[in-house]
């Protein structure tokens, strides 16, 4: 039987009963056929090939595309950050030539600036106002004035009548004395009875330092030097010996682990205070740590927590750890008994997953730094990398702006905004990132920063369903900012107990800062009463609750 061309059932006709030479022209024709669905079939085999191979080729130059893409963006970071603090980056011929062709343009613009301004018709001239003196700020009113009369010798007039007084022109300047150092001198009186020879004398008063010089002031003075203005203790030997006071850096350093030691008990109340807070800001900072042993430093780390930034009650502490495991914050906030229980805002940082772990502190809640976040685009905005970085940063800036208008009311408050405000713009900036998520090819700079923010997207809207909870850890690494600048002066801590001494001063004098005490006052003042105070009422020397008054 034989088939039709575009047909698949067999022909009505049998090839016997037809002549010879149309059953031949038949078969010669079906033959051909079947040769050109045999040429069909192995075309559609090449072009499926081809196609096979295009593909793979298009995804090879995809991959190699992003890899491109990438390696400029590290490279354009790589040099951001080696000449970015850099404004000498030309030699003086260049410079010479840019300021030049400056001087040229400048010269070109004000020619074209006249010729446009001299076709223009004449406009009356309004009369310009008098320049406004810049106004000074006001000298402190609680500096020590020492006044100046400056008065004419002679008040008798050339008339021989006798000038009057009509007034007066003041006139202030600044003027600074160097730190001054002064003696207490106790006496204590000897009252003797010579009836029943008996001798009665006052109790010399407690200090920090038994039986040494220093006074609270002096004292405090070495440790705010230290902790606060960052000068080693050689620096400031060679200070105080310009005041003819000899004080070498052994005594000062004793006169600080004399007050470190003392401190500690409010240190300890201090931390309590800090972890009675239901949100806490965490994060840690490396500190290089002397190893004698290995004739070197090591790494050793700073880890700082801190009550929520919106707490109506300030404080932040410091624990020298020799480490970044995370067993320190597992120590610091309680084991399994969950000493602490609320949210605490990290920078996702691995090392507080052991201590925020539901199934062990089922009270304890993560939430996540937006800020960490947003920096992510921000590299990729600054390489010129991909529009989408700019455009991420651009509705991160309304939502930071909306949280701006709500930072001053109540939580309560401030948690309905956040629904009725905020909450509708992450839920669209999600479904926008999850978008441009299936646009960007894998392994790209701007793919990994999306990555972050969807993996992590529970943490980072925390905020939304607590009205105490910030958005991002940018308080907490305010504090810990004299750490980093410390460390370029310090070079390195001693020794851990050397370390934990530091901890223990920065996070009292840091506090008594964010409740905006003077740091030196608070450390004085509670120097001097330390070791007379009860150890029951220590609670009344925390940052939070001294008052100037008592340092007098």
């Amino acid at each position: 039987m034989l088939r039709m061309l575009g047909t698949q059932g067999p022909l009505p006709i049998d090839l016997a009963q037809l002549p010879p030479e149309a059953a031949a022209l038949i078969a010669q024709m079906q033959q051909r056929l079947e040769q050109q669905d045999q040429q069909l079939a192995e075309q559609v085999r090449e072009l499926a090939q081809q196609q096979a191979l295009l593909e793979r080729k298009d995804r090879e130059l995809a991959l190699r595309q992003t890899k491109i893409e990438k390696i400029n963006f590290e490279l354009a970071r790589l040099k951001r950050w080696k000449f970015g603090a850099k404004s000498e980056a030309m030699t003086a011929e260049q410079r010479q030539l840019f300021h030049d062709t400056v001087a040229e343009d400048e010269a070109s613009l004000q020619a074209q600036l006249a010729a446009l301004q001299a076709s223009l018709p004449e406009v009356p001239k309004t009369p310009k106002a008098p320049p406004r003196k810049p106004r000074r700020q006001a000298l402190p009113q609680h500096l020590r004035r020492v006044e100046h009369r400056h008065d004419p010798e002679d008040t008798t007039c050339g008339c021989g009548q006798a000038m009057v007084r009509v007034g007066e022109d003041i006139s202030e300047k600044l003027d600074i004395v160097p730190a001054e150092f002064f003696v207490h001198r106790h006496i204590y009186g000897k009252w003797a009875c010579r009836c029943c020879q008996s001798l009665k004398q006052e109790a010399a008063a407690a200090e920090i330092v038994d039986g040494g010089i220093p006074a609270s002031g002096l004292v405090a003075h070495t440790l705010i030097s230290r902790f606060v203005d960052h000068l080693p203790y050689y620096r400031q030997e060679s200070i105080n010996a310009r005041s003819g006071v000899h004080t070498p850096r052994s005594t000062l350093a004793a006169w600080a682990g004399y007050a470190g030691a003392a401190l500690e008990p409010l240190y300890d109340a201090h931390k309590r205070f800090v972890l009675g807070a239901r949100v806490l800001h965490a994060d840690e900072t490396p500190v290089a740590l002397l190893d004698p042993g290995a004739g070197k430093t090591r790494r050793a780390y700073v880890w700082a927590y801190a009550r929520g930034e919106l707490d109506a009650q300030r404080g932040v502490i410091f624990e020298f750890c020799l480490g970044r495991g995370g067993q320190y914050p597992v120590a610091f906030l309680g084991g399994e008994d969950g000493a602490w229980n609320g949210t605490l805002l990290t920078d996702q940082y691995a090392g507080y997953d052991s201590a925020m772990d539901a199934r062990v502190y089922p009270k304890r809640v993560a939430a996540g730094c937006v800020v960490h976040a947003r920096r992510k685009y921000d590299e990729v905005a600054r390489a010129g990398t991909s529009p989408v970085a700019e455009a991420a940063i651009k509705r991160l800036a309304q939502i930071y702006h909306l949280e701006g208008s709500l930072a001053a009311m109540p939580a309560e408050h401030r948690h309905r905004g956040r629904q009725e405000l905020t909450k509708p713009l992450w839920q669209e900036f999600k479904l926008w990132l999850e978008l441009e998520r299936r646009r960007v090819p894998d392994g790209s700079s701007i793919a990994a920063a999306i990555d972050y923010s969807l993996n992590h997207w529970a943490q980072f809207t925390r905020h939304l369903d607590d009205g105490e909870v910030p958005l991002d850890n940018n308080f907490l690494e305010r504090q810990i900012k004299p750490w980093q600048m410390g460390r370029k002066n310090w070079l390195f801590a001693g020794s851990a107990l050397a370390g934990q001494r530091a901890a223990v001063v920065m996070s009292l004098v840091q506090s008594a800062k964010l409740n905006g005490h003077d740091p030196w006052q608070y450390l004085r003042d509670v120097l001097a009463r330390l070791p007379s105070h009860l150890n029951s009422r220590i609670e009344e020397l925390l940052p939070h609750r001294w008052q100037a008054g008592n340092a007098d």
